[in-house]
């Protein structure tokens, strides 16, 4: 079991916590972190790929548990599509190994390096939430450790108040070693995508919500500069699934060699430098220029075939790309807004950003159904996914301003999501959650974790214990 002390960072590198890395192996070494932990005094949380925006996966002074090599596929079977993996298996794993055989994972975020861990402490949605719901809700079942050494199975029957607490718990409540997952049954390597334009937020929430049931997915593209007429501007990319004998030569698409995003552009430029090319544009005027070029480049309407992997990761299409806001890092903040109160409230938060001269350098939007699960972010709605340069002398502004963002969404009715959102307080959580789920969070947090050995950044922001 590897162990030492060094500096972690969140995913957008705008916060960072030195603490004891300790890689586990086996069921029995987190078990035994566990005991050391208690004896030392100190707090331990899992870290999966170190994906989050926020500091779900941080443990300043503490110890974080690096998962990932804990990163076996256990048991797939190809008749079925029902999958047992550890949860250091990322969803590039997954997906790799199951697409030849004619299934995808049901739910999966902008980028396949996330670990299956992560994907159900966050409980993931994807471009398919308003039609598949979130990870969770595709979980058969899974095998935890807790703090007190005890190790548990749980599924929608079988201690469900703590699978529907575990999943979307961010890792407060015990270690995941084992996850059972249906797949979704696919008849090519192939999706079908219309792209169209949308004039202003209106139209934009209307594309949203009208697409969405004739489609399997459906996503936007939110151009954030624009104003008055024009606000919320952008393009629609909404996606079905080619159905069984409409792909002529579906054996071939599924090859992962037909899936695998070129690490060259034009097979002569290496993607992993370009990062480097993209940095003198992250300022308001170059951004300003590339959400304008964009919008004015996707005027055209059109339908063409694209890979589930090109489709889905779009994250994954420029490596280290984050590493191009510079050295203060960035912050990507996400609101859920009910289908009633969406339009106004990004109204006023994007306004808002421009007046402070701090503007979102990208925007997506997406459709959402609600779900069961304790700890949840969902509403019959939409999201909107805002990513915002972070600087020396813009930090303390841009916190204030995002303070005032989750008041217009908490009055609008809306929610956040802990995978993301770094600035969000504990008096803010407190209202967002409620005083019954917090209750109830909090009883199965003495239950199983009386020593209050897993904490992490994030628990101590918004749970202020």
């Amino acid at each position: 079991m590897q162990k030492n002390f060094t500096q972690l960072e969140n995913f957008g590198h705008s916060l960072r916590a030195p603490a004891y890395l300790i890689r586990p192996n086996t069921i029995e070494e987190i078990q035994s972190v566990f005991q050391a932990a208690k004896k030392t005094g100190l707090t331990v949380i899992a870290r999966g790929a170190g994906r989050s925006y926020n500091d779900a996966s941080l443990n300043g002074g503490g110890i974080a548990l690096d998962m990932r090599g804990m990163n076996a596929i256990t048991t797939w079977d190809k008749s079925t599509g029902r999958v047992t993996a550890q949860p250091g298996v990322t969803l590039e794993q997954l997906w790799q190994k199951v697409e030849p055989d004619g299934w995808w994972p049901p739910v999966v975020s902008g980028t396949m390096k996330t670990t299956l861990g992560g994907c159900l402490a966050a409980n993931i949605h994807g471009k398919n939430n308003f039609k598949m719901g979130t990870i969770g809700e595709h979980v058969i079942e899974f095998n935890a450790v807790l703090p007190t050494g005890a190790e548990i199975a749980c599924s929608p029957k079988k201690n469900a108040d703590l699978f529907y607490a575990m999943i979307s718990g961010l890792g407060l409540l015990g270690i995941f070693t084992s996850i059972t997952l249906q797949m979704k049954r696919i008849h090519s390597g192939l999706l079908v995508v219309d792209a169209y334009p949308v004039q202003n937020l209106h139209r934009h929430l209307s594309a949203l919500r009208e697409g969405a049931p004739g489609n399997d997915y459906i996503v936007g593209w939110l151009e954030t500069f624009a104003g008055g007429s024009s606000l919320g501007r952008g393009q629609i990319h909404a996606a079905r699934y080619l159905r069984e004998g409409e792909d002529p030569n579906p054996q071939e698409t599924m090859k992962i060699a037909n899936q695998i995003l070129p690490p060259r552009i034009f097979g002569v430029f290496p993607k992993s430098i370009l990062h480097y090319f993209m940095s003198p544009f992250a300022n308001n005027f170059g951004w300003r220029m590339v959400n304008i070029a964009k919008y004015f480049a996707s005027l055209r309407k059109h339908t063409f075939r694209q890979s589930h992997a090109a489709f889905h990761f779009l994250l994954d299409y420029v490596p280290n790309w984050e590493l191009s806001y510079g050295r203060g890092g960035l912050i990507q903040y996400q609101s859920f807004l009910p289908k009633e109160t969406a339009e106004a409230a990004w109204t006023e938060m994007i306004q808002l950003s421009h007046k402070n001269g701090l503007p979102s350098y990208l925007g997506v939007t997406k459709r959402h159904r609600p779900d069961k699960f304790l700890l949840t972010h969902a509403v019959d709605g939409f999201s909107l996914a805002m990513d915002f340069k972070v600087t020396r002398s813009n930090r303390a502004k841009l916190h204030a301003m995002l303070q005032v963002f989750d008041q217009i969404v908490l009055n609008a009715g809306g929610r956040f999501y802990f995978a993301k959102n770094s600035e969000t307080t504990a008096e803010t959580a407190a209202q967002l959650y409620g005083k019954e789920t917090l209750t109830k969070f909090r009883k199965l947090k003495k239950r199983c974790d009386p020593n209050h050995l897993l904490e992490s950044n994030l628990y101590r922001r918004i749970f202020g214990d």
